[in-house]
Order: structure tokens, then C-alpha cells, then sequence
């Protein structure tokens, strides 16, 4: 039986990213809904499905940052 949870260890494997990167991105709220349990963080897996899935791209210009603002790139 799979988890429906994952640690930053695992979470980190899958993106291939390091636990520091995680926590780094989480203290600037980059990172799916997360629970903290004992000092603990835990990722629901249906969290982070839902935040890959809304990450997706099919092109580099789709959806970028500009002024923190999320939009379509003007050629």
C-alpha cells in the first residue's frame, strides 16, 4: 500500500530537490498545503498532485511572474 503522505526526504526525491530547497520554499509559501505534526511537516499526496497539475506548462512563456503578477508573456 502506497502513503498518502509524504516527508520533505520523499517529497524532495520526487521533485529532485533537497529538503533545504523545500523548507526554503516553504517559508516563502512556494510549496503545496503542508501539516506539521510534532515538529513534523507532512505533504498530503492529493496536495501535491494538485499543485503539480497546476504547474504545468506547455511553454516556456505560459503563465510567467512579472511584478509578482502570473499572466501570459507579451512578445
Amino acid at each position: 500500500m502506497t502513503s498518502e503522505i509524504l516527508t520533505p526526504e520523499e517529497l524532495g526525491e520526487r521533485w529532485r530537490v533537497s529538503p533545504e530547497t523545500l523548507r526554503f520554499w516553504r517559508y516563502n509559501g512556494k510549496t503545496p498545503p503542508y501539516v506539521k505534526l510534532n515538529g513534523s511537516v507532512l505533504y498530503r499526496i492529493e496536495d501535491i498532485r494538485q499543485f503539480e497539475k497546476e504547474h504545468l506548462r506547455r511553454h516556456t512563456a505560459d503563465n510567467v511572474l512579472v511584478n509578482g503578477v502570473e499572466g501570459k508573456m507579451e512578445v
